[in-house]
């Protein structure tokens, strides 16, 4: 049977009959291939609301009207990092930081609100292993509980989280071996790393990663197989705007699906903007274009069909939130009623409110999830058994949260 998303007949000039092909042969279930999603790239801007279209058919087929939120609390563990992107507003030298490492206390006293606010996830965000350039940074995680790294140290705190709170951490610790994320896995209910970007340009002279030896393509791929190869549910996504073009952005998501196709562990895809930061040596650099955005986001989602969840940060495109709606997203990540966004502190979180309300205007229902993503809850292997019976406990069938836990909002 033939289907139509779009009215293809009624294009003119009429759409390249390869082009034409093409989509029939998505909407017919075939794969796409990198160079054909490339073509869809480049079609003329006139041409894209076929494409958009065709992005919604194939989510809206998986997930019916549904969009997902995480309600969180951010930690910022350590701003200090051995890498210094070019573009990063988050990284502070020694001298610069209030406090070199969160100390437990703290943390727990932030956690424990979190409870209050009703939140369900504690995101852990941190400098990659600054202890390898940093040895006042060394001394304090010594003093602080005789660790030798900073994974140590985000293991016992994800722990403690576990067994005190009923919250779930999800941690992004940068670079880690894969005994290191074998211990990880134990403690959250999921983990992630942003893939950014596979071009190498970036880690050359003048580019946004010359002085950041962790955002090597290749050790980030090789770390997001050893998710899969662990049975991690694991998070992962594109920065768009960094010194890279489209044609490394399809190929970041073709090697993303690739491991997908193999581990079957990615829960979900971020398509991330670029903000300039002040004082930083990208501070100059224009972000990407709202039409940049639609049009990898829509790529994105053609490329990994209706399976994948594919998010964009919605404090980072206040203005445009509709508008990605209509390009094949479903989930707008993690939104925080109670601390800021501490990678890009200007930028504030929509109100959960206010995400319910644009989201049902456009036709949609919003509902909230936990840190691993319902159809991962369904799959015994993918949960720690630290957090099986918490997690089941506060799920529903579907995998969401249950409504006596939840905010929902429906059309």
């Amino acid at each position: 049977m033939k289907h139509k998303v779009f009215p293809l007949d009624f294009i003119s000039p009429p759409l390249d009959p390869s082009l034409s092909e093409i989509i029939q042969n998505v909407l017919d279930g075939k794969e796409i291939s990198s160079q054909e999603a490339v073509s869809f790239y480049e079609i003329p801007l006139k041409y894209f609301p076929i494409i958009f279209s065709l992005a919604n058919y194939l989510r809206d087929k998986q997930h019916d009207s549904i969009i997902s939120y995480s309600k969180n609390i951010f930690i910022d563990l350590t701003h200090l990092c051995r890498n210094a992107c070019a573009y990063c507003g988050f990284r502070q030298e020694p001298h610069e930081s209030e406090t070199l490492l969160l100390k437990p206390e703290i943390i727990m006293e932030t956690v424990r609100n979190g409870e209050k606010f009703g939140c369900k996830e504690v995101l852990l965000t941190m400098g990659e292993r600054p202890e390898l350039k940093y040895d006042v940074y060394k001394q304090e995680l010594h003093s602080i509980g005789n660790y030798s790294t900073t994974i140590e140290y985000l293991i016992d705190i994800c722990e403690t989280i576990c067994k005190n709170s009923r919250l779930f951490p999800h941690s992004n610790p940068g670079i880690v071996t894969k005994d290191e994320l074998n211990e990880l896995r134990k403690v959250n209910a999921s983990l992630g790393l942003m893939l950014e970007s596979t071009s190498f340009q970036l880690l050359e002279k003048g580019g946004a990663h010359e002085f950041s030896p962790g955002k090597d393509p290749k050790l980030r791929l090789d770390m997001i197989k050893f998710a899969g190869e662990l049975h991690i549910p694991f998070t992962t996504g594109i920065l768009i705007g960094i010194g890279d073009n489209y044609l490394s952005q399809i190929d970041a998501l073709f090697k993303i699906k690739e491991l997908h196709t193999k581990y079957k562990h990615i829960q979900e895809i971020i398509i991330q903007n670029f903000l300039p930061k002040p004082h930083t040596p990208m501070q100059q650099i224009s972000p990407p274009s709202s039409i940049d955005m639609l049009k990898i986001i829509a790529i994105a989602r053609i490329i990994f069909k209706g399976q994948m969840n594919i998010q964009i940060p919605p404090n980072l495109n206040a203005t445009d939130l509709s508008l990605f709606l209509m390009s094949g997203i479903n989930d707008w990540g993690g939104v925080s009623p109670l601390t800021i966004d501490y990678i890009n502190p200007e930028k504030q979180w929509p109100s959960i409110e206010k995400l319910a309300r644009l989201t049902h205007e456009a036709g949609f229902i919003l509902k909230e999830r936990l840190p691993i993503y319902p159809e991962f809850i369904k799959n015994d292997k993918f949960i720690p058994l630290l957090l099986k019976k918490q997690i089941y406990s506060i799920t529903d069938e579907t995998g969401f949260v249950r409504k006596s836990d939840s905010h929902e909002y429906l059309r």
